[in-house]
């Protein structure tokens, strides 16, 4: 029997997605409005919450699923966790080429961010099924964030947590070699590079204990909300200080940043189970919940179409992205306004797709 479905966490799923849409597709990167744009390097905006909220909704989702599954039978569930993961990581991979045509294999980009959920669910997977107890779980999570802190500061040279220096630049040049590595910081470095797989696990299996905490016997007591509500309150005050000496970084993924967004994320998910959970508040949340059913397609089918927009449908010197904004959009609206509104129309487009397979009933396993 397969457990009722949580909403909070359909809803929390949902939100994930609708915002990394939203980032990822202003009409134009000239305006748009701040909270919308990553922090150059260190800090944190709204916009470096969204991904990092998906891996600790990873984690929550695998609290439930893995409620189903046979935790003694290790081998047929190390199987099912690393056929997932080569299929999200090969369709990541598949992703960076599409459009085939125009990409060489030589200068194909080989992480991205459904690499990192990838290999992220792979780690943290594997280290719930051979641990299992709690307390090892926890302590897993704490030693990789540790890890991690270790790699960068004693082998990133004077200044290990910059652009230039940083160790986990140097690995992925190593491993897969510069014309594979991403390029849009104006050098050789990928932010969702192998290094912070480490801190990506640590990420996930944040959700998969709180979620596994907060809804073991599928209701939450008060008594548990009020403990997680004290733990996201020690996380945001822990990340705080160790941003003093480990500055909290998404490209870095740093131990900082992974404590700082779970703080925000769980409180998040807290208010949110207040609302959809407790008093059944769920009619303004009915968008996400049609994009909580199948986040991941949605997430691809976005990327898929964002580069039917600009490097398929074209014409001349321009292509039907920028004729959107630039006829569309910018026609009516100020350059920033038309910027968001595009990305919030492209955004209910794909939603429209998630919302078909809604109304059928069909979740697309990926």
């Amino acid at each position: 029997m397969h457990p009722k479905r949580i909403i909070s966490i359909d809803v929390l799923r949902g939100m994930t997605i609708f915002l990394m849409i939203i980032v990822n597709t202003p009409g134009s990167w000239s305006h748009v409005y701040a909270p919308l744009l990553h922090a150059k390097w260190h800090g944190c905006t709204l916009t470096d919450l969204v991904f990092p909220s998906f891996l600790f909704v990873v984690g929550l989702s695998m609290s439930q699923s893995f409620r189903n599954l046979d935790m003694a039978d290790s081998g047929k569930l190390m199987k099912k966790i690393t056929v997932r993961a080569g299929l999200i990581f090969l369709i990541g991979v598949l992703l960076n080429w599409f459009p085939f045509y125009l990409t060489p294999p030589s200068e194909l980009r080989i992480f991205g961010v459904l690499q990192r959920i990838a290999l992220s669910f792979l780690g943290a997977g594997i280290l719930i099924v051979l641990l299992k107890k709690r307390n090892w779980l926890i302590a897993a999570a704490v030693m990789l964030l540790f890890l991690h802190w270790g790699i960068l500061y004693f082998f990133g040279g004077n200044d290990p947590y910059s652009l230039e220096n940083n160790i986990g630049r140097y690995i992925d040049l190593a491993l897969v070699g510069e014309a594979h590595v991403y390029g849009g910081f104006g050098m050789p470095f990928d932010p969702e590079g192998l290094l912070g797989t480490l801190t990506g696990m640590s990420q996930v299996l944040a959700g998969y204990l709180i979620g596994k905490y907060l809804f073991e016997h599928q209701e939450q007591t008060n008594k548990r909300i009020l403990h997680i509500l004290y733990l996201s309150v020690g996380f945001f005050v822990i990340a705080k200080l160790w941003n003093l000496v480990l500055p909290i970084n998404k490209p870095l993924w740093t131990g900082s940043y992974v404590v700082y967004t779970v703080a925000i994320v769980t409180a998040l998910l807290l208010v949110l189970i207040e609302i959809v959970d407790k008093r059944k508040i769920v009619n303004w949340a009915w968008v996400f919940r049609v994009f909580g059913k199948n986040p991941l397609f949605s997430y691809i089918l976005s990327g898929v179409f964002v580069r039917l927009f600009l490097q398929v449908f074209k014409w001349g010197d321009t292509n039907l992205y920028a004729w959107l904004y630039s006829d569309i959009f910018q026609a009516i609206f100020s350059p920033k306004l038309a910027s968001f509104a595009f990305a919030l129309c492209f955004t209910m487009f794909i939603w429209l797709f998630a919302y078909v397979l809604h109304r059928r009933n069909i979740i697309v396993k990926v």
